[in-house]
């Protein structure tokens, strides 16, 4: 990937290239009304962008139950029990530091777990959950398999050097650590241009984003060598009902709250 090298790192775009695990992600952004033909379509766009389909006759959703039934995928309540069990009475609750660095581990993800051949008979129908969280006091991935049907965690994984997705959590705390950094500053000055507010919260935006991956990029600046072993994010953000803003050149390191920026 090539190196970035824009001065202003807040400049409003109309594509953002964005690499997302190895895969390129294509962003395309509306530009602000230039008084031209170019304005006219920009207009166009925006209010096709905003228009609300007409209204038509919506079925209710059938009801959910408490339980789902073989590869169904989890319900609310089983979504919310292996949770529940997956941070109860082992620990992981008081030893653990979230992205704020409170107790308790980062919840990332629950999802139904993958079939394991080697079970059999009543065991191999039973429903699990793997429950993934980060602990950030050890930079390490969680993951907890929990059997839904008895209640118990079956196995428990921890690894370094492992970074799934980020959590919108995280994405919230990285751009707030943006925001109260000096390398937020034309961030700010462009959410003022659009919006003419000041930015001063992550819910402020609509955010998304990936993990950083050192191997992305030509250079890596020395304040995020430790990014791997460290949790990193690019943060993508996009002002409400506006333009998206580009913040690409910056890399948040969650387990040392600090801002890098990309040669």
């Amino acid at each position: 990937m090539r190196e970035l090298a824009s001065r202003h790192l807040g400049k409003l775009v109309a594509t953002v290239a964005l690499a997302v695990t190895g895969a390129a992600v294509a962003v395309a952004v509306g530009l602000p009304d230039d008084g031209g033909g170019a304005g006219g379509a920009s207009r166009a766009g925006a209010a096709q962008q905003d228009a609300v389909a007409p209204a038509g006759k919506v079925e209710a959703a059938p009801a959910e139950g408490d339980k789902g039934v073989g590869r169904d995928p989890l319900t609310d309540a089983e979504i919310d029990r292996a949770e529940n069990l997956a941070v109860r009475n082992n620990g992981l609750r008081m030893k653990a530091r979230d992205v704020e660095g409170d107790r308790g581990p980062q919840h990332l993800s629950t999802n139904l777990t993958e079939i394991d051949p080697g079970l059999t008979g009543a065991a191999a129908g039973q429903r699990r959950a793997d429950v993934v969280s980060y602990d950030y006091k050890s930079d390490s991935v969680i993951t907890k398999t929990v059997n839904l049907d008895t209640g118990k965690v079956e196995d428990t994984r921890s690894d370094q050097g492992v970074q799934p997705p980020p959590s919108q959590g995280e994405l919230a705390e990285a751009t707030q650590l943006l925001i109260a950094n000096k390398l937020g500053a034309d961030l700010k000055s462009d959410y003022k241009d659009a919006t003419g507010k000041q930015l001063t919260k992550a819910e402020q935006l609509h955010l998304s984003g990936m993990v950083f991956r050192k191997t992305t990029v030509a250079k890596v600046p020395s304040g995020l060598t430790a990014c791997g072993k460290h949790r990193c994010l690019r943060v993508v953000v996009k002002v409400k009902n506006g333009p998206w803003i580009d913040t690409r050149a910056l890399v948040v390191d969650l387990s040392d709250r600090t801002v890098g920026r990309l040669a």
